[in-house]
C-alpha cells in the first residue's frame, strides 16, 4: 500500500535512504560525506509530496516529489530497502509517482539520477538532458526528464 508519509516517519525514511544508497558499494567515507544530504527531516515531509510503501507495517520504499512549476515536478528521492531491490518495487513506486503527478496536472518529470539508477530510468522512458558535477572527482549525476 502506497500512502502519504507522516512527519514522524522521518527517522525511518532517513535510515532507508542510507541503507539503499550504501547498497551500491559506496565507501563508508563517501557515505559519511553524503550523510547530511541523505537526511529526511520532518520539515521536508511537510513541505514536499512524500509517499511510502508499506509491507506488513514496515516501510520498504518511498519517493518524494518537489513542485518546480505548474508543468514540472521533480522526483527528488526514490529509495527502496536493499532486501527488495530487483523485485519490481522501484517500478511500482515510479509508476505511482508518475500517475499521481499526471493526476495533479503536471506534464514533465525531472530528476537527478544516481549513476547506478540511470539504466532503470532510461527503461522507464526518461532521457538524459544534461549532467550535474558532484563532489566526487570525475563523477556526474545524469539530469533526466520524461514527458508524462
Amino acid at each position: 500500500m502506497i500512502i502519504s508519509a507522516e512527519v514522524n516517519d522521518h527517522i525511518k525514511l532517513t535510515h532507508l535512504t542510507k541503507l539503499s544508497k550504501a547498497y551500491w558499494g559506496y565507501s563508508e567515507e563517501q557515505m559519511e560525506i553524503w550523510s547530511s544530504e541523505l537526511i529526511i527531516t520532518p520539515e521536508y515531509i511537510t513541505k514536499h509530496k512524500v509517499y511510502k510503501l508499506l509491507q506488513y507495517e514496515n516501510i520498504i520504499g518511498y519517493y518524494s516529489l518537489i513542485v518546480i512549476d505548474q508543468q514540472t515536478i521533480e522526483l527528488d528521492n526514490l529509495f527502496i530497502h536493499p532486501n527488495v531491490i530487483g523485485k519490481g518495487i522501484g517500478s511500482l513506486l515510479l509508476q505511482d509517482a508518475i500517475n499521481r503527478s499526471k493526476l495533479d496536472g503536471y506534464s514533465l518529470m525531472k530528476l537527478y539520477a544516481d549513476p547506478h539508477a540511470t539504466d532503470f530510468y532510461l527503461k522507464k522512458g526518461f532521457e538524459v538532458i544534461g549532467q550535474l558535477k558532484t563532489t566526487i572527482p570525475d563523477r556526474f549525476l545524469p539530469i533526466m526528464q520524461r514527458i508524462l
